[in-house]
């Protein structure tokens, strides 16, 4: 026999026994462990000011609304590279240092020419994020209550019409990007969306104030919902933290 018959013989034999449900379970359980230990590493923020908050909650926490692994994904990987890069930002401009996140993003206009994209992008990326670990909790959900409630009422009409159109308006959110309900420089509710990682607190957002915001980037949803973007929109309502979202109303600036 020779060795070309031999190596096919063999090729075969191996082929036959990874197709076995001992074998096919062997390899999900090493491509399982390698998962594991791929999440179980450190997020990597980098060298400077900017620190990563930690979830105040289980990565399982929000389970069924939104998964384990989205959520360790989304935290220890997503938002810890927008912290590193921003740390690397700010490095090249260490007249930056002492700025807190939310005033670099208002002050872009300020920011070096050389790094205001990086800051732009990575800098909303942690404020986004920071608010959004906040603004969700495990048994929570539910209609808005409080004087949000009270607002969004008076606003829309029903929380139901509200809910509805903010909705509607992530969904047709093109591409990357945040829905959004801000107080407006006249203290009045809107919604609108971003591009991106851009935030409302951004100077070509007519000095708005982000009260609650949702990620519609697909890392935020995908594992769980793949392309079903309405169907992450909708079931997300179970895991808005309102009395969180009561404090941001509250804090928001008051027109003059």
């Amino acid at each position: 026999m020779s060795d070309n018959r031999i190596d096919v013989s063999r090729r075969s034999l191996l082929r036959v026994a990874l197709a076995t449900p001992l074998a096919a379970g062997l390899l999900a359980r090493l491509s399982g462990e390698a998962e594991a230990a791929a999440l179980a590493q450190k997020p990597d923020t980098g060298t400077g000011p900017f620190t990563l908050p930690p979830l105040p909650y289980d990565f399982k926490a929000l389970e069924p609304t939104i998964d384990r692994a989205t959520m360790q994904i989304h935290h220890d990987r997503h938002h810890a590279a927008y912290v590193k890069n921003l740390n690397e930002a700010v490095g090249k401009a260490p007249e930056l240092k002492d700025k807190t996140p939310d005033e670099l993003i208002k002050m872009l206009d300020q920011v070096p020419e050389s790094v205001r994209t990086a800051v732009r992008n990575n800098g909303g990326g942690h404020v986004n994020h920071t608010m959004l670990w906040a603004i969700m909790a495990p048994k929570a959900g539910g209609a808005a209550r409080g004087a949000i409630g009270e607002a969004i009422t008076g606003t829309f009409g029903s929380f139901d019409k509200f809910q509805t159109a903010f909705n509607d308006a992530g969904t047709k959110r093109f591409g990357s990007g945040w829905v959004w309900l801000v107080a407006n420089k006249d203290g009045k509710l809107e919604i609108l969306t971003t591009p991106n990682q851009d935030n409302p607190l951004m100077a070509e957002y007519g000095g708005a104030y982000p009260i609650l915001g949702n990620d519609v980037w697909e890392h935020a949803y995908y594992l769980k919902y793949q392309n079903k973007r309405p169907d992450y929109l909708k079931a997300w309502w179970n895991v808005v933290n309102w009395d969180e979202v009561n404090r941001r109303f509250v804090a928001a600036p008051k027109p003059a």
